[in-house]
């Protein structure tokens, strides 16, 4: 009972001392708050350091170097944005055993400078009904004459699809990922448009049969009773499982060079990849935790669930380094301007 006393006496101590000495960090968030929200709670519950933050869709990067100092730590959807950001030195090194400790190294900066926070893989949605799941196998494939008019995609310069593009690059080369890029357009039911779960609704809609979309929006799809019935009309399959794999797309966080608060951020860094918000990402927004051992939720387990090989969600990733991919981004964009791909 002493004990316990104690303990509860340092924890009070130790949240008064941080309030009193006006603990926070500044955080420029891609992610949406409802996302978010959850998480920062839990960490200023557990640290007492106040969590600030800013959203922001667009233009983060203008944002962090028209006010130096003024933001911490920048949380981003995706890698590409993570990198870009990078390239331009604007982040620092978190120096963290604890960060490298929880996330593989393909997941984090070779220099330190940034790490994942979670994962999502880049799968193919089927329609149940006039798909074969057997006709599917690889990105590459979709560029083959009998998906003519099949296809439905967001833009291709959206970054989730830049990633992809990029890792293509990498695998094969830009003779053969412009090739691709051509089949795939020439296959493409309608022109580049909405978002991933748009594309699963035109499944739904007849409007094509095949999509190419992240894991995380089916899950968001279930809990969605508008959208349950466009995510029960599509079955998810996860590409290249006989080669390299499927590939992986990050949310990430990076502390910016002019930070204020750097221990602060840092300790951030460390709760989004410790085991408790690695948890709550799985089975709040059904994303994979990059820290490994973590329990997926019930929904991400019934993945690909009708594909040969995979059971309770487990499936071979592509394990290039994210920070290669992320440096092809230009590359990527180049090859899409040359193919028209949204025209």
């Amino acid at each position: 009972m002493k004990n316990l006393s104690k303990v509860i006496l340092s924890a009070l101590m130790f949240l008064v001392s941080s309030l009193a000495a006006g603990m926070e960090v500044n955080i420029l968030s891609e992610r949406q708050e409802f996302l978010l929200k959850p998480f920062l709670e839990q960490f200023e519950k557990d640290t007492g350091i106040k969590a600030n933050v800013v959203y922001l869709k667009k233009g983060g990067l203008e944002r962090i170097q028209a006010q130096p100092g003024a933001i911490d730590l920048v949380l981003t959807v995706d890698i590409s944005n993570l990198t870009k950001m990078n390239s331009t030195g604007l982040f620092q090194k978190y120096d963290s055993a604890v960060i490298d400790q929880n996330v593989p190294e393909n997941f984090r900066d070779p220099n330190g400078h940034w790490t994942a926070l979670t994962a999502r893989a880049r799968i193919i949605y089927y329609s149940k009904e006039r798909v074969d799941p057997s006709d599917l196998s690889t990105y590459e494939a979709l560029a083959e004459p009998k998906f003519k008019g099949r296809i439905c995609i967001r833009s291709g310069y959206h970054n989730y699809n830049l990633a992809l593009i990029s890792s293509l690059k990498l695998s094969h080369g830009n003779a053969k990922t412009k090739a691709w890029l051509n089949g795939l357009k020439a296959n493409l039911a309608r022109k580049p448009q909405g978002n991933d779960r748009g594309q699963v609704k035109a499944i739904y809609s007849g409007l094509c049969d095949v999509s190419i979309g992240n894991t995380y929006y089916m899950g968001k799809m279930l809990d969605n009773p508008e959208q349950r019935g466009w995510a029960n009309s599509v079955g998810i399959f996860f590409p290249n499982q006989n080669d390299r794999g499927t590939h992986m797309n990050v949310s990430g966080g990076a502390i910016i060079k002019t930070a204020k608060n750097v221990n602060e951020a840092r300790r951030l860094l460390e709760f989004l990849s410790g085991d408790l918000a690695q948890f709550m990402y799985a089975q709040v927004n059904h994303e994979y935790p990059v820290k490994p051992g973590v329990q997926l939720s019930g929904i991400v387990k019934s993945f690909g669930s009708n594909q040969e090989g995979i059971k309770n969600g487990v499936f071979k990733k592509d394990k290039m380094s994210l920070a290669e991919i992320g440096q092809k981004r230009a590359d990527a964009v180049k090859m899409l301007d040359e193919v028209g791909f949204d025209l």
